[in-house]
């Protein structure tokens, strides 16, 4: 059994199936017995496994071992929004304009994530994800005298996302009923076409959707694992620090965009994983990301300063099937069901990592 298959084995079994292993030993022909009396060994605490859900960042590939992990992701988001402009003089008295936006927006991802174990305790990781998008948008606009006219827009894009670079390290050994702590630090660059990089219009309208964010990005966050069989309860808290840049992009004749300052977040999950047999373990967690605001410099006849108008709060539902096909081969699926309003209706994961040693 290998220690990828072992850590879905909760640790009681773990513990029984290391003391039949160890009497067998001691039985046979030319063994060495222990001295009458003394303890036997306790075998040291195994790292959990948590497969499930992808990004929490906890279970570490041993050393020698090479994971490839190819996946598909589908993400929908739907907007329904009616704003009034006007003055409300009773609940049932709106005198004013309204103004309705529609608009539904798919992403699909498809990623190949190649994972190292360096050591026991370090392990790599590197993504490269292909995305496509799709938007269509219908809005009814007001205009002077209570007219108003419809818009419908259909905006696609697709290339090469933002590729991203990770390292994890094992902070302890989970000795003394502690759970074990896990760093973790992910870069994320800028391969894909961001928001100043696609093609606009003489107006500034975008004429394609971007397959990346445009900017430099780092992550540190901490994991951690707490096994309380059959189950093993997790955490995470992590800092995204997205770096500002000097965008220096015309999007008018007249407008053209300065410095960019993305706003950063606070990203926390936590949850709890559940082994059904050796084989097969679910998942149930939540996850909430809090984005701070974005601010803008841009030019006109002046030099001007923006910003979004609030910050977002992105929380979902997470829910995850792991099945091991075999020593080497496993399947994972992944379920998020957005609980507010910034968070994307849902999101389908589909992961089947591959894994071999290779030293």
């Amino acid at each position: 059994m290998t220690r990828m298959h072992a850590l879905l084995v909760p640790t009681a079994l773990c513990l029984a199936l290391s003391q039949v292993a160890l009497a067998q030993e001691t039985d046979a022909p030319g063994g060495v017995t222990s001295p009458v009396g003394q303890a036997p060994v306790e075998a040291p605490p195994e790292q959990p496994e948590v497969q499930a859900i992808a990004d929490i960042g906890g279970v570490l590939t041993p050393r020698g071992r090479l994971v490839l992990e190819p996946s598909l992701q589908y993400s929908h988001s739907g907007v329904n929004r009616l704003t009034f402009r006007g003055v409300e003089i009773l609940s049932t008295l709106l005198i004013g304009v309204f103004s309705a936006e529609e608009a539904e927006r798919d992403i699909w991802t498809a990623s190949l994530t190649g994972r190292l174990g360096v050591t026991d305790r370090l392990e790599m990781e590197l993504k490269v994800p292909y995305v496509y998008r799709d938007d269509t948008v219908r809005a009814t606009v007001p205009t002077v005298g209570n007219d108003s006219f419809d818009i419908d827009r259909d905006l696609s894009g697709n290339g090469l996302g933002d590729i991203e670079v990770t390292a994890r390290y094992q902070l302890n050994r989970g000795h003394n009923g502690w759970p074990f702590f896990v760093g973790n630090l992910r870069y994320k660059s800028v391969t894909g076409d961001g928001p100043f990089d696609i093609a606009r219009d003489a107006d500034g309208i975008e004429q394609e959707l971007a397959t990346g964010s445009g900017f430099h990005a780092i992550e540190p966050s901490v994991t951690a694992l707490f096994p309380s069989d059959p189950a093993v309860f997790f955490a995470n808290l992590g800092y995204l620090y997205n770096m500002s840049d000097d965008v220096n992009s015309r999007i008018t004749d007249e407008i053209r965009i300065g410095e960019v300052d993305p706003g950063d977040a606070v990203r926390l999950s936590f949850g709890m994983a559940y082994a059904i047999n050796p084989r097969a373990s679910f998942t149930l967690g939540f996850k909430n990301d809090f984005i701070a605001k974005t601010k803008t410099e841009y030019f006109d006849d002046d030099a001007r300063t923006t910003q979004s108008s609030r910050s977002l709060n992105v929380g979902s539902l997470l829910l995850g099937w792991s099945y091991q096909l075999n020593q080497d081969v496993s399947v994972n699926l992944g379920l998020e069901l957005g609980v507010t309003d910034d968070a994307p209706n849902t999101v389908l994961t589909l992961r089947v990592p591959f894994g071999s040693n290779v030293f």
